[in-house]
């Protein structure tokens, strides 16, 4: 098998892109209740509805709810 060939291109200050599909991998931003944000404590993406806003560091950030453990314990359960 060959691998498909990467197109890039060199910008004027020199710096090498990679070309790369239009769009973002967390979905459509145009919905605010499929809007997906990271977890303040675990950086992973999450639905908004699987987190709860907890006060850290005098602001409110978000979190898994009800903990990141918990959360990541249940995906694995659910994927087998």
């Amino acid at each position: 098998m060959a691998k498909d060939e990467i197109k890039t291109s060199i910008d004027s200050d020199g710096l090498r892109y990679r070309s790369k599909p239009a769009g973002s991998p967390f979905g459509s931003a145009g919905a605010f209740t499929t809007a997906t944000m990271s977890c303040f404590l675990c950086g992973k993406h999450r639905p908004r509805a699987s987190l709860k806003g907890k006060k850290l560091l005098g602001r409110t950030q978000f979190v898994c709810a009800p903990s990141c453990k918990e959360l990541a314990e249940a995906e694995k359960a659910a994927k087998g």
